[in-house]
Parts: C-alpha cells; structure tokens; sequence
C-alpha cells in the first residue's frame, strides 16, 4: 500500500494558492490530510478541500512538523524564511516563487521538460516562471529532436500575473473609460506596471512593455528570469535567449510570440507532429480555419496551446510560433502540484539528510 501524503498549501488564500488547493482536488497524488497556512490576517479563514472545511492557520517555524510535501506560494519572503524550517521538520517544498529559481542546489523543474533534475533535490525543488513554464513545453519537443541555438520571445502577460490588486486595478479602470468616459491616460493607476517602481501607468485599453523593474542591462527582472530559467531548465548555456515582457490588460492565460533557430534544419510539418505528440502541449494550428490558440480559450485548461507554426521567411533554421497557457495552472498552480505528483512517482517524497539552506 503507497504512503499518503501530509499536504500543506503555505498561501492558501491567495490566487496561486486556492489554485493548488483545486489541483490538490483532483491529483493523482494519494493524500492523507491537507492543511493550509497564511499570513496572521488571513489566518481563521475556512476554505474547503473535498467538501471539507479545513481552517487557515499562521505560517509560523514550527507549522511543519508532520508534513510531507509544502507547496509554496505566498512571496519570496515567505519562502526564504520559512522552506528551510519546512525542509528541516522533514518536509520536501515545492515553492513556487522565485527566491530559490537559480540556486544551483536546487531543481528547476517543469515535469515534461526535466523531471529527472528532481533525483538530486535536497529538499526543495522550485517552479520557474509562469512565461518560462509555457514556453518551455513548446520549445522542448523541438529542441529534442532538432537543437535549439536561439529563442527571441515577447510575451502578452494577463494581469493576473500580478496578483489580486491588479485584477481589480484594470477592472476599475475599464469600467472608468467604458462607463464614465474618462479618457484611458488619465485613469488612477496604482500597481502596474510594477508595485515597486517609481512610476505608475494605466493598463486599461494599454499595453505596457515593463513587467517587474528593471535590472542595470535595460532587461526586467521578468525578462531575465526567461532568459536564465531557460539556460537553466534545458541544461545548456549556448542557447542564446532574450526576451520583452509586455503586460496587456487580459485577466487571465499568457501568450508569446516565439521565434526561433533551430541547429538543424526542421521540416515545419515534423515540427508540428513533435508538438502534438508532446504531454502537456495542443498543437491548435490549421490557418484555413483560423484555429490559433487564445487566452479565452487556455483559461482553465493545464495544457500548453501551440499554434501559428511557420517558417521564417529568411533564415533557413528560423521558426516562429503562438504559445498560450493559463498562468495560474500550469504556470503556477498545476505545475507545482504536477512536481508533487512526480516526486511520488519517483519515490523522491523523503526528507533530506543533509540541510544545505541556511536558516534566517
């Protein structure tokens, strides 16, 4: 009889989190209990898993003792703080922010694409970034089978990407141009298209090409993390990547606009067949139709949705696509929970004997 699982979901009333906890629902994971943790004022709060209230308590050091598998999601602060007090109770954490992405300790992990980084966890195990998450499910049947030497992307990032405060930022803001014909440049904006800069820029009827700050290269945050998670996740520094990460205002699914070159010569319609046969991906391409894939359409769904697949017209290797996903599924939510599954499938849910991450 295999071993169920002590669950625990640390954000479990954010957006992120009341995800997991809908994965968690459905998961082929064999699960004994489920206990959900928060910051001080969200704790007290019932949710439900299964039909069952269950109460949200206070992520705190002492919260793990018991647990088997944490899914992280509740900034990276709170992981920094307390994954290692989790990992020490004996616990294997799945975080899903970006505290410890490149942390050469630790796998970066999208199932499809690397599970086997996970036989060398030692103890956490982290998920990359929502846009990285999605394209890497694309690019990687093609990179298996024809190499990859460059990958150009721009993303279109749903708003949700940033939190609850954004969703309702851009819903203020559309109702204040639709309904009361204030001109879109001079609605109130607080958030976009990063919290912590200087500046502040209406996202209704926009679209802003900064998403997070930006870093001393004139590349964001978010841009970087494509760029290295990449590198990262397929193994291999010579990939040249580069990304610009645009926020529109979509509530939920990202696409991208991907172009790349590939080491060998890929016929388009092997490249198709690649995709299609590919878990996780839905190639969605037939021009005739018009069938390409859409964020309607990907929201709610787990899958990676491909489409729009074409021959560059100038380079002989280059390749462009149209790749749309839920971020707050398999961006987020299912690729976290997809981890936990696979570490079971693996037999990795053990504690860790030797605590390499350092207490704060």
């Amino acid at each position: 009889m295999s071993k169920e699982y002590v669950v625990a979901v640390v954000g479990a009333t954010g957006a992120v989190g009341s995800r997991m906890i809908e994965m968690l629902e459905s998961s082929t994971l064999p699960i004994k209990q489920v206990r959900l943790f928060a910051t001080i004022r969200s704790a007290g709060k019932i949710l439900t898993f299964k039909g069952q209230n269950i109460t949200v308590e206070e992520t705190t050091e002492n919260s793990f003792e018991g647990i088997d598998i944490a899914l992280f999601s509740a900034g990276g602060g709170v992981s920094a703080k307390f994954a290692p007090y989790a990992v020490k109770a004996g616990a294997v954490v799945v975080d899903n922010t970006s505290n410890f992405r490149m942390n050469p300790d630790v796998p970066l992990v999208v199932p499809e694409v690397n599970a086997h980084a996970l036989d060398a966890h030692n103890g956490i195990i982290a998920c990359p970034n929502c846009s990285t998450i999605q394209m890497m499910v694309a690019l990687e049947p093609i990179r298996q089978q024809f190499g990859l030497e460059r990958i150009i992307v721009s993303t279109y990032q749903a708003v949700s990407g940033a939190g609850a405060k954004a969703i309702a930022e851009t819903e203020r803001e559309i109702k204040a141009v639709v309904n009361d014909k204030v001109n879109p440049k001079d609605v109130q904006a607080d958030i976009l298209p990063a919290g912590g800069d200087k500046k502040h820029y209406p996202i209704a009827f926009n679209a802003l090409p900064q998403i997070d700050v930006f870093t001393d290269n004139d590349y964001t945050y978010e841009e970087m993390k494509m760029t290295n998670e990449t590198k990262k996740i397929m193994e291999d520094d010579s990939i040249a990547v580069s990304a610009t990460c645009v926020r529109i205002p979509v509530i939920l699914a990202h696409s991208e606009s991907v172009y790349i070159e590939t080491k060998a010569i890929a016929p388009i319609d092997q490249v198709k067949t690649a995709i299609s046969a590919f878990p996780g991906a839905v190639l969605e391409d037939d021009p005739s139709q018009q069938l390409y894939p859409q964020a309607v359409n990907a929201a709610g769904h787990r899958e990676t949705f491909v489409g729009r697949i074409r021959k560059d017209l100038d380079a002989e290797k280059g390749i462009h696509m149209w790749v749309v996903s839920d971020n707050l599924l398999k961006g987020a939510a299912w690729n976290s929970v997809q981890i936990a599954e696979t570490l079971h499938e693996r037999g990795l849910v053990r504690a860790t004997e030797d605590l390499k991450f350092e207490l704060k």
